[in-house]
């Protein structure tokens, strides 16, 4: 993918002096006292704004947090918090500014933070107006949040649309070259791991993949999914049973390019929900009408965990069982032990992905962890994301 890179034009030494409005994700957690519980992306923003700095640009930064009213200023909805953390972390002040719109005063050198984007009226439709007043704001635009990637909005969209310069930061350039490496040019066996509660809200990733992936890997409601579609009973289990035909066309879709998608040997469930449940481990083709599959059993996990370890590529989305539980943990642990194992490149994303991988502390084990939960499924999806859509136009000329 033909982008210019932030780097590249310091490097030309086309910065200094410039305006850099720097987009970045610093949408984090906070508690009920809006103290910021988990700082992983202010931290991750901050070698874009650095670069910025130290090649003596004048640096606007913005971001949103939470999911504010456009037009309405709330202080629960303010990036005071975050600006307070991102000064501990620079060790400079960052002063905060509300009004930004029609005009910022920052000099080469300097940095200030402009309030939650998302207050801005046009912010989430793109307008027109708003994009063309961003733009005016500044030289030189930096997409460094692959986490909005997927939506085409004022400051994600609009600005790279009529920015004198757009590039990609960072963060989002690395992203380009995880996922290129992944799914446009992966080192051969490619396998997948998609998992989660519903086939329905991943039918179309699963789709796409069954295209491009020598080992489609499902886990969680959606195994229980596709066991219905191998004809195994799965007892009250979550599953979509509507879906099933679905289910049975990817499978014969891979099948059909010499693929598979094994399905689950044996199994570990529970006659209810819950982290206190006793734990049975299964054949496949025992289960009870009163049971519910709440993980992989450990043979399953093994085969699969020999797969993962002469893949070539992997690309991970979801934990295979109710990870949270530690009785039904064990099919995602090993998945994770495998991926860690593995010579393969792997790229993952997803919340519960993430939270799995921190689990097993096995984050330097990963080839690359994508920070963009909902851009990182379209990218599964096979489709084009509108900030890597117009970085590239822009590239073109």
């Amino acid at each position: 993918m033909n982008v210019i890179r932030f780097s590249d034009l310091i490097a030309a030494g086309k910065v200094a002096g410039q305006r850099v409005f720097i987009r970045a994700d610093l949408n984090v957690p906070q508690d009920d006292n809006g103290n910021i519980t988990e700082d992983t992306r202010i931290r991750a923003s901050l070698p874009a704004i650095k670069m910025a700095l130290e090649a003596g640009a004048a640096v606007m930064v913005t971001s949103h947090l939470g999911r504010p009213t456009e037009g309405e200023f709330k202080p629960e909805d303010s990036l005071a918090p975050v600006a307070e953390r991102m000064a501990e972390l620079l060790g400079r002040p960052v002063p905060l500014q509300r009004d930004w719109v029609d005009a910022v005063s920052v000099a080469p050198g300097e940095l200030v933070l402009l309030e939650n984007c998302r207050i801005n009226k046009g912010e989430k439709k793109c307008d027109e107006g708003l994009s063309r007043k961003l733009a005016a704001l500044c030289d030189i635009f930096v997409h460094d949040a692959f986490g909005t990637a997927h939506r085409a909005e004022a400051t994600t969209y609009g600005i790279a649309k009529y920015a004198r310069t757009a590039c990609a930061g960072p963060l989002l350039a690395a992203e380009i070259d995880a996922i290129t490496k992944a799914l446009a040019n992966p080192r051969r066996p490619l396998v997948a791991i998609v998992a989660g509660s519903k086939v329905s809200t991943k039918l179309t990733i699963l789709q796409s993949l069954a295209s491009k992936v020598d080992g489609l890997v499902v886990g969680g409601g959606i195994a229980n999914t596709f066991m219905l579609a191998a004809g195994l009973k799965i007892g009250k289990s979550l599953a979509e049973p509507d879906l099933v035909e679905q289910a049975k066309a990817v499978m014969a879709a891979m099948a059909a390019r010499g693929a598979e998608v094994p399905i689950p040997e044996d199994v570990v469930t529970a006659k209810t929900f819950a982290a206190g449940a006793t734990a049975s481990v299964k054949a496949a083709t025992d289960v009870d009408d009163d049971d519910l599959i709440l993980d992989i059993g450990p043979k399953t996990a093994a085969r699969l965990a020999a797969k993962l370890k002469a893949a070539g590529t992997i690309v991970w989305n979801g934990p295979v069982g109710v990870f949270e539980f530690p009785a039904f943990a064990q099919g995602t642990e090993a998945i994770a032990r495998a991926i860690a194992e593995s010579v393969a490149f792997s790229i993952a994303g997803g919340g519960d992905t993430l939270a799995a991988i921190a689990k097993y502390g096995i984050e330097k084990d990963v080839g690359y962890i994508s920070t963009g939960g909902g851009a990182f499924l379209e990218v599964l999806e096979g489709k084009t994301l509108p900030a890597f859509e117009i970085l590239s136009q822009r590239a073109a000329g």
